[in-house]
């Protein structure tokens, strides 16, 4: 069983999700599914095949969650230190020909939000990053070609 690298913060934001799906989504649906079979032939209800696809959706991502919890390898950062970027780190980097500053957080894959600025640990830009220090300069590929950025920070938050 493959472990799931994650931050204490991933882990709770999971385990919030979970406890909505189970102690409210879950049970709004159950109402649901029989608020629509008292109403009749199941055959022909489109709020009943719509509450139970619902029913199939929120019990999916219930096991899906699950899964993840049970498979995580929670990493708390505020213990991480060093000079070498790898999970966990906040990397402050400028990409050389635009000289845009860009901060990121390397965090596991559900974690990943790029508009608040945590990116996967399998994204390109991560891998590249890893295993680098302040002052190195890693290229990236991307879809519009390579790019290149020069590590300014390396921060443990």
């Amino acid at each position: 069983m493959e472990k799931v690298p994650m931050t204490a913060e991933g882990y709770r934001a999971l385990d919030e999700q979970l406890k909505h799906l189970k102690s409210n989504e879950r049970p709004s649906v159950i109402a649901a599914i029989a608020e629509a079979r008292s109403h009749g032939d199941l055959s022909e209800n489109a709020e009943y095949h719509a509450a139970k696809e619902r029913q199939g959706w929120i019990e999916g991502q219930i096991a899906e969650i699950e899964d993840r919890i049970s498979r995580a390898q929670i990493i708390d950062v505020s213990k991480l230190s060093g000079s070498q970027i790898k999970f966990g780190a906040t990397v402050t980097v400028v990409d050389e020909d635009t000289e845009e500053e860009g901060r990121y957080q390397i965090v596991g894959e559900h974690e990943a939000d790029v508009k608040s600025g945590k990116i996967s640990v399998t994204s390109p830009i991560a891998r590249a990053l890893i295993g680098k220090e302040q002052g190195d300069v890693v290229e990236v590929n991307t879809p519009g070609g390579v790019k290149a950025y020069e590590v300014l920070k390396v921060e443990w938050l």
